[in-house]
């Protein structure tokens, strides 16, 4: 995962292909429109949609636009965050209503199972927007995409004068992979409720549906643990540098998985073992093998700690532990961690891991571990997040390629490529660069079927950009390394393979600009972008 903790100090032509080739996207609408009433065109969002088909003329959203939505909770719900985000900025009432009519239409049971469970149809034309789904992220996604087709003044929170026009046409969207996460690190540093919300809205806007919480580390344990109580008050009491720390109580924890599961991200919580412990061996002598609690961790080295595997106790505190959390998750996964495991024998960590895991499924969670765990034997149906770099071993790859060929599911997370917190460049003034430099294009520029040489494309199953917080310590930090490389990892995970290319993304990434600038989130001006070309 990341070796990574010597500090330094311190964040076009829209092409888009089809088999059939039938689709054309970035072409300018048809059906004329005033004089500067142009729309952004319908292949200018991210991720890349699966397919677009431009013609007609656009809709213009005006006082008298209603959301049409269909007699379902789920629908009326979505209809309201769109309304929400579209009064503001318009200045219109936008009522939502489940009587049918002209205007912006959500509907809900498309009898169409190419879409799946996240895929959705988005047809614009004269009389309004039409956006239909299967189920209710489908639809969510598509109220994503018409998002991006508005003038990014529609993100601002005072009213602005618009106009505001969809391009006319129609997109047909599914994701590629069925894992599109981001992970953020609350160990080394902590964030609040209200700072991780504001993170999971900038992941839903391009479809991410994963939120990998990373809740305990050597410097901080961040969740309320009821049978083992100091592990939060007192692991969780600082943080790197010697910070004041803090932890979820349950209810904060809650608040979190219900707010991300309103924006359609399954929260994956973390609790790293058998290294990577120093918190919770801090706050329980009877975890260490001598029975002695060593002092709290506020430092940024590595592979330092170990559970004690030889103590039935250590057993005891797992199973609480995962119990506890499981419960708390309604989400499919629980993350065991597993990775830069030094101070653990070999034979010790593949005796832990036999034990452990077992213990995920005993409480109806699914195992992920980061691909070390692909050392000992992972449980039937568990999921490797490889975290390697191109120059790791030929012989560390193939571990892990031969555990995918013999069925275990691969999450990629290569370092040197979406490691959020890596520098951007020698300038960075936040990050680290012990995996490399890593601009923009290097984040995108990479196939997630193909990268892993030996492991079969089935086993891929989708990506996840982790964001470690040795040098992170505020929103702002977090929106300097997320953006612009986030939403290129968020189109690696959803679009087509056939639609990746780098001179095009670059364009439609700084037609984002404006948007982020109107969110309040403050990005690094890659120079590898044309910014100035978003107008």
């Amino acid at each position: 995962m990341r070796q990574h903790r010597r500090t330094t100090r311190i964040l076009g032509s829209l092409l888009l292909v089809t088999a059939a080739g039938a689709f054309a996207v970035g072409a300018a609408p048809a059906g004329g429109t005033p004089e500067g009433d142009t729309p952004t065109p319908l292949g200018r969002v991210i991720p890349a949609p699966a397919s677009v088909k431009t013609g007609g003329a656009p809709y213009r959203i005006t006082d008298s636009t209603r959301i049409h939505v269909d007699d379902s909770r789920e629908a009326r719900r979505i209809g309201t965050y769109l309304a929400d985000v579209l009064r503001p900025s318009t200045g219109y009432r936008i009522p939502v209503t489940d009587r049918q009519g002209t205007g912006i239409r959500l509907k809900l049971g498309s009898k169409d199972a190419s879409l799946g469970d996240e895929g959705y149809r988005l047809d614009s034309g004269r009389q309004g927007v039409t956006i239909t789904a299967r189920k209710p992220a489908g639809l969510f996604h598509g109220v994503q995409t018409l998002r991006q087709l508005l003038p990014a003044a529609v993100e601002k929170d005072s009213v602005q004068p618009g106009p505001w026009l969809v391009a006319g046409g129609t997109i047909k969207d599914t994701p590629r992979y069925g894992w599109r996460g981001a992970m953020l690190d609350v160990s080394r540093h902590f964030f609040t409720v209200d700072q991780v919300k504001r993170y999971i809205d900038q992941l839903a806007l391009y479809k991410v549906n994963k939120l990998h919480l990373h809740l305990s580390d050597d410097q901080g344990w961040r969740i309320a643990i009821d049978s083992w109580p100091r592990l939060a008050t007192y692991g969780g009491s600082t943080q790197v540098g010697g910070g004041p720390g803090g932890h979820y109580t349950k209810d904060d924890y809650k608040e979190i998985v219900r707010y991300a599961s309103s924006r359609f991200l399954e929260v994956v919580p973390e609790i790293d073992m058998p290294g990577h412990t120093n918190a919770a061996l801090a706050s329980y002598a009877d975890l260490n093998c001598d029975g002695v609690a060593p002092p709290l961790y506020t430092g940024t080295e590595v592979g330092f700690s170990s559970l004690c595997v030889n103590k039935d106790v250590t057993y005891d505190f797992v199973d609480d532990v995962i119990r506890e959390l499981a419960a708390l998750t309604p989400g499919r996964y629980l993350h065991i961690g597993g990775d830069e495991a030094h101070s653990t024998s070999h034979d010790d960590y593949v005796k832990f891991m036999d034990r452990v895991q077992p213990v995920v499924a005993k409480y109806g969670k699914t195992v992920i571990g980061w691909h070390q765990l692909t050392g000992a034997t992972p449980a039937k149906g568990a999921l490797a997040q490889y975290w390697g770099l191109d120059r790791t071993s030929a012989e560390e790859k193939e571990r892990v390629a031969a555990a995918a060929r013999a069925g275990t599911g691969l999450i990629l997370s290569p370092a040197d490529r979406i490691y959020l917190d890596m520098k951007y460049t020698e300038d960075t003034p936040l990050g680290l660069a012990w995996a490399g430099l890593v601009e923009v294009k290097r984040s995108y520029d990479w196939d997630p079927g193909t990268y892993l040489p030996g492991a079969p494309g089935s086993a891929v199953k989708g990506v996840e950009a982790p964001l470690w917080t040795e040098t992170i310590v505020t929103p702002a930090n977090i929106d300097f390394m997320a953006f612009p490389r986030l939403p290129g990892v968020a189109e690696l995970g959803w679009s087509p393979a056939a639609t990746h290319d780098w001179d095009a993304y670059k364009v439609r990434l700084a037609a984002q600009g404006p948007r982020w600038d109107a969110l309040g989130i403050g990005y690094y001006r890659s120079p590898q972008v044309p910014w100035t070309a978003a107008g």
